[in-house]
């Protein structure tokens, strides 16, 4: 198992912005169900904008057990975002949970 099914911290510290051509009805995958509009190029996921911030597409509870429920259309951000990373750690901090081991060298 990921240690991102147990963690979750991600998608409950960052603002989730990204083009609308990513939306479902530009043709993309993400649901347009799920954003809020920024700009006229612009969309982000709902929840992220706000604080607390959560993804309006996570399941669970952060650092027992989560899931996103659009993980297969989840925008670019999100598969942008790895296990380990700098950014990992931030989240992770955030929510009080320890540091994975880093991300191995390319």
């Amino acid at each position: 198992m990921s240690a991102c099914q147990t963690c979750g911290a991600c998608c409950a510290a960052y603002r989730v912005q990204f083009a609308v051509y990513e939306l479902d009805e530009a043709g993309g995958s993400v649901p347009a169900a799920l954003t809020d509009p920024v700009n006229g190029s612009t969309c982000r996921m709902r929840g992220t904008g706000e604080v607390p911030i959560r993804c309006v597409a996570l399941s669970g509870t952060v650092g027992t057990a989560v899931g996103c429920t659009i993980y297969d259309q989840r925008p670019a951000p999100c598969h942008e975002l790895s296990e380990g990373s700098y950014a990992c750690h931030k989240a992770r901090a955030r929510h009080g949970l320890p540091a994975l081991d880093p991300e191995p060298p390319l």
